[in-house]
C-alpha cells in the first residue's frame, strides 16, 4: 500500500501517534484508542506491511512499536518542504533581529 494512502486513514495516525509514546500490545492500543480489536489488527497489519510498525511475539501478546525507518516515501516527500519553511523562517529570525538592533 502507498505510504500516503496508509497515513491518510485518522485511526492508522492515531496508531502511530500512540506508538509514538511507547511500545504497546494491541490490547493496550485497544484499551487507548477505544477501537475494536478486530478493527485494531486490521490497521495494525496494514502498518505493518507498509512498514510502518514492528511486531514482537512476547508469549501471546504482539507488542508493537515504531519502525526504525518508517513512511521514507512521506519523509522524502516532505523534507524539501520543511527545508525550504525553517530557511524562510531562520531569514524572518534573522531580519527581526537586525531590526531591533
Amino acid at each position: 500500500m502507498d505510504a500516503f494512502a496508509v497515513i491518510a486513514d485518522p485511526t492508522r495516525r492515531r496508531i502511530l501517534d500512540t506508538l509514538r509514546e511507547g511500545d504497546a500490545d494491541v490490547g493496550t492500543l485497544v484499551a487507548r484508542l477505544n477501537i475494536s480489536q478486530p478493527l485494531m489488527s486490521k490497521h495494525l497489519s496494514v502498518l505493518r506491511e507498509a512498514g510502518a510498525v514492528d511486531v514482537q511475539v512476547d508469549g501471546k501478546r504482539r507488542v508493537y512499536r515504531l519502525a526504525e525507518d518508517p513512511l521514507p516515501a512521506v519523509l522524502a516527500w516532505v523534507t524539501p518542504y520543511h527545508r525550504k519553511w525553517a530557511a524562510g523562517l531562520d531569514r524572518l529570525a534573522q531580519l527581526i533581529d537586525e531590526e531591533q538592533s
